[in-house]
């Protein structure tokens, strides 16, 4: 059963990680190099059809696995899988806390000058701790 629930838990994080790094090297790059304007209406518009049934999925069931991990690891002894699982949970955590509130924000205010940097090194941030929770688990 932990191969399972590890292996679960790694493939989401690999599929979250893939989705911030194509944020970071693709997306958000294209929308610095458009008008403000344009690129609020690009990512309020991104923002948008993201919250759907898959990624919802995927983001909060990964989270659950990501628990469900660390708590083995606790049980079983095994500090790797604690650090691969609150890994994971910082990325959802950095979510939480950071780019959902900005995403927010920017559905209101549209002020992308105040949004743009601060949501790039979040996503950064989630994007390197699921990384970082894939290395742990495999180790």
């Amino acid at each position: 059963m932990t191969g399972l629930l590890d292996g679960a838990t790694l493939t989401g994080a690999g599929l979250l990680g893939g989705v911030y790094l194509a944020f970071s090297v693709a997306a958000l790059p294209a929308l610095r190099r458009r008008p403000a304007a344009e690129a609020v209406a690009v990512m309020r518009g991104v923002n948008r059809v993201i919250v759907n049934p898959v990624f919802g999925t995927l983001f909060a069931g990964t989270a659950l696995l990501a628990g469900a991990v660390t708590v083995a690891g606790a049980l079983g002894g095994q500090p790797l899988r604690i650090a691969g699982g609150v890994a994971v949970l910082a990325g959802f955590a950095v979510t939480a806390a950071v780019n959902i509130p900005l995403n927010n924000a920017l559905e209101r205010d549209g002020d992308w000058a105040a949004f743009a940097p601060r949501w790039s090194v979040a996503n950064h941030l989630r994007g390197a701790f699921s990384a970082l929770g894939v290395v742990l688990l495999l180790l």
